[in-house]
């Protein structure tokens, strides 16, 4: 399993992704949470649960908000009643997508929700289990806004194509001086290749006039 950056990508069909972490409030978010089994053959079973932490009231600690297992979703808390959706893996057991999906955002939703992704791995003689477990700091804003990383990204982009067409007009510049060189260096070749055939002509022509007696 092969991590770069915050992404992690397996036997091509499943990329884990960050979540986003901002929402305006009355739209609808969702919550991602994606882990990745490494090998496709081997069967699974998941269960997800979600976890919240208000911003408000830190000292309630994590009150569990939903529960996914069996292909069955479950709302834990009532400040999230008719609120939530499951918006993962559908039509089976073997979860690999947990997310879930929070319509009509409030400001009061501001908080930490974290992802516990269990799965059980059947072999043939054993099974093995997984646990996984992601964090999403969420904020609720009146509308978004660009992040700095955003900015920083966009930026980058645009060095990168300055510095790309840069680099591209450097080496136009060199591969013409070299054509040019090399061209020159024909010219030479064929200019003293010229003299040498007009020298041995002359030559040629002084030895086969005859010498009067």
């Amino acid at each position: 399993m092969m991590m770069m950056m915050k992404t992690r990508v397996c036997g091509g069909a499943c990329v884990e992704v960050d979540s986003d972490t901002e929402a305006v409030v009355g739209d609808g978010f969702q919550l991602g949470c994606i882990y990745c089994k490494m090998r496709g053959e081997v069967r699974a079973k998941a269960s997800v649960d979600w976890y919240y932490r208000s911003s408000d009231e830190p000292e309630k600690g994590e009150v569990q908000i939903y529960r996914y297992q069996n292909q069955r979703g479950e709302i834990m808390d009532p400040r999230f009643e008719d609120r939530l959706a499951w918006n993962g893996s559908k039509g089976t057991d073997d979860l690999q997508d947990g997310s879930i999906y929070i319509l009509n955002v409030t400001y009061n939703d501001t908080g930490t929700y974290t992802c516990y992704f269990t799965r059980t791995l059947t072999y043939n003689y054993y099974e093995v289990q997984a646990n996984n477990t992601k964090t999403v700091q969420l904020n609720v804003v009146s509308r978004l806004t660009r992040g700095m990383a955003s900015i920083l990204s966009e930026v980058m982009m645009y060095v990168s194509i300055v510095g790309l067409q840069f680099w591209l007009l450097v080496e136009m510049i060199y591969c013409y001086r070299k054509i040019a060189a090399a061209g020159e260096e024909a010219l030479r070749e064929s200019e003293a290749e010229y003299l040498a055939i007009a020298s041995e002509s002359k030559d040629n022509c002084a030895a086969s006039v005859p010498v009067p007696e």
